[in-house]
């Protein structure tokens, strides 16, 4: 079974920085799409970024685009998510997202796995 684990959210102030992590069960981790998204207070979940299965195309939502940074460590089955500088809209829950082989982009209909997300909340 795929499961997928989000750790790294809390409280904090803005200005600060903060690294999500995302650890993966599954075989072949390598050979998956990753991604993470947000859903802020109130509103849908919406995209922010995501790596291709050798880490080597990366894609950002553009108010995340210089100040967050995916990674991902094949060798831990883990997904990272470093985010600098960080605003009070970036307050959100924050979900990791896996994709099949060809599976992938800024949708949520381009994934197939789902974490139970992890609360960042930014105050100002």
């Amino acid at each position: 079974q795929f499961q997928l684990v989000e750790s790294g959210g809390g409280l904090l102030q803005a200005g600060c920085s903060l690294r999500l992590s995302c650890a993966a069960s599954v075989r072949a981790f390598s050979s998956y799409t990753m991604a993470w998204f947000r859903q802020p207070p109130g509103n849908e979940r919406e995209f922010v970024a995501s790596i291709s299965w050798s880490g080597g195309n990366t894609a950002y939502a553009d108010s995340v685009k210089r100040r967050f940074t995916i990674s991902r460590d094949n060798a831990k089955n883990t997904v990272y998510l470093r985010m600098n500088s960080l605003k009070p809209e970036d307050t959100a829950v924050y979900y990791c997202a896996a994709g099949n082989l060809g599976h992938g982009g800024t949708f949520e209909a381009g994934y197939d796995y789902w974490g139970q997300g992890t609360q960042v909340t930014v105050s100002s």
